[in-house]
């Protein structure tokens, strides 16, 4: 199945929409038990998702199926070689955590620090953590179209994870979605729910977000006048582009994890025929970026 777990959620209160906080352990079982069953195979995690790793080697039994990526914590400006050291030293970490004693990929957390100053070290020491054996595919996780050019022009990476929604359908209009995939790179989509906010009631929208106001509107609208629920249209959107290989959700709840397999079941391959959402696409990162909706930043 092309959807992965995101578990970020497992270790923080994360998202705009969610309002029940972290999953108990118990119910992280059961989302994982139900996830392996329908064939889902691939669980997202990072150094800075809170105790997410943790949780996952609690339920070492419900995911010892899994393929599993992990991502780096952040680093200097400058990388020095304690920074190098610090990448090693966090990859042996999760892999106590998870249990495991090999991972599918490790990600860059933030690709800038693979472009800033002596980025190179980083990369040297992920491809001989490869060589090793101890992940099987590595490279970065980013945020814009430039940090994909920048990272294309200097390293030789097997996997992105990258942001793409309705809203944000920048790296597909920009063509850099076909310029991964010539390249024979796996590209695993995020954000594909905006944090939660392409899901949320149009009068649940928070006060810092009303100047967008007008976009969310007409896409509730068209939603409304095509008899689409939100997490159908959001979800088939991204289904409905060939070039992504994983989509990565994050779930709070079993609830929701059966609704997205019911949805991704039933999905027609002529869904983005059929609904045009190329209308709500946007460029503006204040919209886009979740990290910038802090009150006064808008």
């Amino acid at each position: 199945m092309k959807i992965g777990l995101g578990t970020v959620q497992f270790g923080l209160d994360y998202g705009i929409s969610n309002k029940s906080g972290k999953p108990s352990l118990e119910a992280v079982k059961k989302i994982l038990r139900f996830a392996h069953q329908e064939g889902i195979n691939f669980l997202d995690t990072a150094f800075s998702y809170g105790n997410s790793e943790e949780i996952l080697g609690k339920c070492f039994d419900e995911c010892s199926d899994f393929e599993i990526i992990t991502k780096t914590p952040k680093f200097s400006e400058k990388i020095s070689l304690r920074d190098v050291k610090n990448l090693e030293v966090s990859l042996f970490q999760s892999l106590s955590k998870l249990k495991k004693t090999n991972i599918y990929g490790l990600l860059i957390h933030d690709s800038i620090d693979l472009i800033n100053e002596n980025g190179c070290l980083l990369w040297n020491k992920m491809c001989e953590l490869k060589s090793k054996g101890l992940v099987r595919k590595i490279g970065v996780s980013v945020y814009s179209a430039k940090q994909i050019d920048a990272i294309l022009e200097n390293f030789d990476i097997d996997l992105i994870q990258l942001p793409i929604n309705i809203f944000d359908q920048r790296l597909l209009k920009s063509g850099h979605l076909k310029k991964l995939k010539v390249k024979n790179i796996e590209i695993h989509a995020r954000s594909v729910f905006l944090q939660g906010l392409l899901l949320m009631d149009l009068k649940e929208i928070p006060s810092q977000l009303q100047k967008f106001g007008g976009l969310i509107g007409a896409y509730d609208f068209y939603l409304k006048n095509n008899n689409l629920s939100r997490l159908n249209a959001a979800l088939g959107f991204i289904l409905g582009l060939k070039e992504i290989d994983k989509i990565i959700l994050g779930i709070n709840s079993l609830k929701e994890l059966v609704e997205i397999v019911n949805i991704t079941k039933n999905f027609s391959s002529k869904f983005n025929e059929k609904f045009n959402f190329g209308e709500f696409a946007c460029f503006d990162e204040k919209l886009l970026n979740p990290s910038v909706w802090t009150k006064g930043q808008i």
